[in-house]
């Protein structure tokens, strides 16, 4: 147990103080507003006021977490010998920076807020954010303050217990397109090779005619591979499936196609599984609702779990809607450009309505890497792909977190562009998995 003392318990401070200490150093926490009984009191203390008392431990505040309104920040990085900081706290606190203001800053996307400069889909950039700016992005800042911080109580209090958390290993697919060729209508078959035909790509209707006549399997259908993959270990996996009308970026199986709901309901009976909102899903409010149908109706369970198709997140309105349509989980938080750590930690939390001023039910789930992050964007080979994947793994496991990735069943057919990271899919499944038994 470990008392905080702070003139004012603010929404904001309670919020990140149990983040901090209950999620991530796994410890109760007191507040108190009284002077008297903070001295008083003979738990590890913590003093997080303008004043130090006694030979408590004392944060010197940053007013960010005494206000109620969103100003752009001008952040200036702190490097204190160890990972870089902002914040800055006064010469007498025991921490060079205020780790509750910054962690809180990072966590509740505070920056997302005033932002006007978003990329071609709608998203926050990776470039815009403070932890990019810094060299931050790929390190679990708030985690590793935390660990930092429960050092300086422990040398302060050696009766202070807290348990090292065990990392934990997600593995999470998401079926935006179910098959390459098969189960497609007649109408979208036959322009597809009307199209090919006009471009002069023979090769791509030769393939498909002989995946469509049964002579060669979809390049799409990797679920036994899939399944092979994660046997053992279905408890771990997260299937999330598009069920949105074809548009222009929602261009999966059609959502009342028999072999699609049939395919779904095979995996839904393995795996946990969720929504993936379309791209769409963001501007027609009743389009979340009627996917989360779909995928209720074919499963016959409700649905709890959700990614954004796209990973199109707009703050706070997105995660409102997923509030609203019934989602307890989502697994959107983190960049399709950038590998790292989006709200600076490994740790899943509890979304922070920061207009409302309000910590809401909503847990984010945050994802580090995502297959086409890797091959698009940085454009890595299979065995860069994996040195990267293993560097972000290992931050994780340091820091006692959750690691999350992101792959696309057609991605994994070992083909084309894509020849060699199913390799690179099997080693990190099996270095994750590895984590339950050490």
């Amino acid at each position: 147990m470990i008392l905080v003392f702070s003139e004012k318990i603010t929404p904001r401070l309670e919020y990140i103080a149990r983040f901090i200490f209950s999620e991530i150093l796994q410890t109760d926490i007191l507040f108190t507003t009284n002077a008297s009984e903070f001295r008083a009191s003979r738990l590890p203390k913590i003093n997080y006021s303008p004043k130090k008392l006694d030979n408590e431990l004392f944060v010197s505040p940053h007013e960010l977490l005494f206000q109620n309104e969103i100003y752009p920040e001008n952040l200036k990085q702190i490097n204190s010998g160890g990972i870089n900081e902002f914040f800055k706290t006064s010469p007498e606190s025991d921490l060079p920076f205020d780790l509750l203001a910054a962690s809180f800053y990072l966590v509740s996307r505070y920056e997302e807020y005033p932002e006007t400069g978003f990329d071609l889909y709608g998203r926050y950039p990776a470039s815009k954010s403070i932890l990019t700016k810094f060299n931050l992005l790929k390190k679990p800042v708030v985690d590793i303050w935390a660990n930092e911080l429960a050092g300086k109580l422990r040398d302060k209090y050696p009766q202070l217990i807290l348990r090292k958390r065990k990392p934990l290993f997600i593995s999470t697919i998401d079926i935006d397109n179910a098959w390459a060729y098969r189960h497609k209508g007649f109408w979208r078959t036959g322009g597809a090779i009307a199209k090919a035909l006009l471009k002069g790509n023979f090769a791509e209707v030769a393939n498909r005619v002989k995946v469509l006549t049964g002579k060669e399997q979809d390049p799409y259908d990797t679920y036994s591979f899939l399944n092979d993959v994660f046997s053992g270990h279905e408890k771990q996996t997260r299937f999330f499936f598009l069920l949105g009308n074809y548009a222009r970026y929602d261009k999966n199986i059609s959502p009342a196609n028999k072999y699609y709901r049939q395919l779904i309901r095979e995996i839904a009976g393995k795996y946990p599984v969720g929504i993936h909102p379309s791209f769409f899903s963001g501007t027609e409010k009743k389009n979340l609702i009627t996917e989360i149908q779909r995928l209720e109706t074919t499963t016959g369970e409700k649905v709890k779990r959700s990614r954004q198709h796209y990973l199109k997140l707009t703050l706070p309105e997105t995660y409102r809607r997923l509030i609203g349509a019934g989602i307890e989980e989502d697994f959107s938080m983190g960049y399709a450009s950038h590998p790292g750590f989006r709200a600076g930690t490994c740790t899943p939390f509890l979304f922070y309505d920061l207009p409302r001023e309000q910590a809401t039910n909503l847990k984010v789930v945050p994802f580090q890497m995502m297959d086409v992050m890797l091959r698009n964007y940085l454009q890595l080979n299979p065995e860069e792909s994996l040195e990267e994947i293993g560097q972000l793994m290992n931050e994780v496991k340091n820091a006692g977190g959750t690691f999350v990735s992101i792959w696309h069943n057609e991605n994994l057919n070992d083909q084309g562009r894509w020849e060699g990271f199913r390799q690179v899919f099997e080693k990190m499944n099996q270095t994750g998995f590895a984590w339950e038994n050490e």
